[in-house]
């Protein structure tokens, strides 16, 4: 029997020091032949995904993946929501109406959404800092997909997307670092805020998880992008380690009763808001990670903090749930999940 790929994001781990959740790129490409997409009929858009998914039904021979081919469309609306939620697509495209095709690697860290905010927009995610590597893998994707369809380029402006501010490389490197420590700080404001100056944006994703990304894409090079957003992760990485060190010489039983707490109530609660268990789960990772508690088995605290969003939790439900049940459901499936943790 085939044994099932992990996903990338069960790969997320809680080595100590070790802050990076995940890496991503992104490229935002258009093909010549078509107009933009809010510039398109229905029948234009369903003629264009289709060309599109022909010209690309041998794509495993770039990335030895399995990859499924589908539209929106045929996808129900609890599984959209789900995908939005692990970063598949936004929640514009997850709304959306207008003819769309998805083309998703099993393992979830490739994917090509045709026809959405642009006509080709095609994502890598990684576990941990992973920019280069990422990089190194869309190149081959991009030059792959440009050999068929030719894409919108002016000599002057690079790459012509639908929004302007993605005009250039059309290229947006990301990473989320877990930053408790920081997040609790009086320093956060302001350190985040003084690297806007360096054509990064940082903002919070949920909890203690904060994403870094590029703003900037015309007059800068792939390189430079994936440079500037992988030292300032890094400085961030740094930081919260310093002040992870300091908290545990100064505070050492706070800091283990935080954790042990935070174990206790993911373990035994019976209703659960999902701010709440988010930063328990933030908590349990810290603690996990600076030696305070050990898991009695390998875990991804990061896959539960997805696993217990609206969407996959009703996906993991695997029935009619009305929503007024989804505190009490995601209480059950940490109960249910949460690995044994036993004394440092």
């Amino acid at each position: 029997m085939k044994s099932k790929k992990l996903k990338w994001y069960e790969k997320v781990g809680q080595t100590p020091g070790d802050n990076f959740i995940s890496s991503r790129v992104r490229l935002a490409r258009n093909w010549d032949e078509y107009a933009f997409p809010n510039r398109l009929s229905n029948e234009q858009a369903a003629e264009l995904v289709g060309r599109l998914q022909y010209g690309l039904d041998d794509i495993e021979t770039v990335e030895k993946n399995h990859f499924i081919t589908t539209t929106l469309d045929r996808i129900r609306e609890v599984d959209r929501l789900a995908m939005k939620e692990r970063r598949i697509m936004n929640a514009t495209i997850a709304e959306g109406k207008i003819p769309t095709g998805l083309i998703l690697s099993e393992t979830e860290d490739v994917s090509i959404l045709l026809n959405g905010d642009d006509h080709i927009r095609m994502q890598f995610l990684a576990p941990g800092m992973e920019l280069n590597e990422l990089w190194e893998r869309a190149d081959k994707m991009d030059d792959f997909v440009n050999s068929r369809f030719n894409y919108c380029y002016d000599e002057k402006y690079g790459y012509l997307t639908s929004y302007p501010t993605n005009v250039g490389t059309g290229m947006r490197a990301n990473v989320v670092v877990h930053l408790p420590a920081l997040a609790k700080s009086s320093e956060a404001k302001n350190l985040i805020a003084g690297f806007s100056q360096f054509g990064v944006t940082i903002r919070v994703v949920y909890g203690s998880l904060y994403d870094i990304s590029n703003t900037k894409t015309l007059g800068v090079s792939e390189k430079e992008i994936i440079e500037t957003v992988s030292r300032i992760a890094t400085q961030l990485n740094e930081r919260e380690n310093q002040m992870r060190e300091t908290s545990l010489e100064k505070s050492f039983t706070l800091r283990l009763d935080e954790a042990w707490k935070a174990y206790g109530v993911l373990k035994y609660a019976r209703t659960m808001k999902l701010n709440g268990a988010l930063m328990y789960l933030s908590q349990l990772r810290t603690g996990i990670q600076d030696g305070l508690i050990i898991p009695e088995e390998d875990c991804s605290i990061y896959k539960l903090m997805l696993d217990i969003q609206p969407g996959n939790l009703l996906l993991h439900a695997d029935r009619p749930v009305d929503r007024s049940e989804l505190d009490e459901l995601r209480a059950d499936y940490l109960r249910e999940n949460i690995p044994k943790i036993k004394e440092a």
